[in-house]
């Protein structure tokens, strides 16, 4: 059943995406991620022979995947076009589960430099945080060279 699974999955993953990822859980079962779109598919054994459990869930920022949003089982032998059918269905629904915006509420605008940083896996850092020195960090330095070398000089002509 799990090289069945396999080779269905395989097929599953041409249909739905161009890009994605297949590979097989610890359970038996088979994930096809589609990191383009932020979903993935979940294809296991259900109770009879010849019945697939389908999931399907959304990946979080940072790749982790979130629960399966809705389920539903398939017979295997139905063929891989009605198991595309029922995966776009579970899709279209884990796609409308994701809380919407409320009205007159506008969405939060991202500026291309935190979409960069959350692209490149690589969480957003709060404002002031960069790896550049601020201009108060440049003060504060610079007084402390001043206390030093004014320490430095009245050792120097006291003593």
């Amino acid at each position: 059943m799990s090289a069945q699974l396999r080779d269905t999955a395989g097929e599953l993953a041409e249909v739905l995406w161009r890009e994605h990822t297949v590979y097989r859980e610890r359970s038996g079962g088979v994930v096809i991620r589609g990191e383009h779109v932020r979903r993935w598919i979940s294809l296991a054994p259900a109770g009879g022979r010849d019945e697939v459990l389908v999931r399907a869930g959304r990946i979080l920022d940072g790749g982790t995947t979130a629960p399966a949003r809705s389920e539903a089982v398939v017979p295997l032998s139905a063929g891989t076009g009605v198991l595309a059918a029922t995966c776009r269905r579970l899709l279209a629904e884990a796609a409308a589960d994701v809380a919407p915006v409320a009205p007159g509420r506008a969405s939060p605008k991202r500026s291309k430099r935190s979409k960069r940083s959350n692209q490149s896996g690589k969480a957003a850092r709060p404002k002031g945080s960069g790896k550049h020195t601020s201009f108060g960090s440049w003060v504060i330095l610079a007084c402390i060279a001043g206390v030093i070398a004014l320490y430095v000089y009245s050792t120097a002509m006291h003593g």
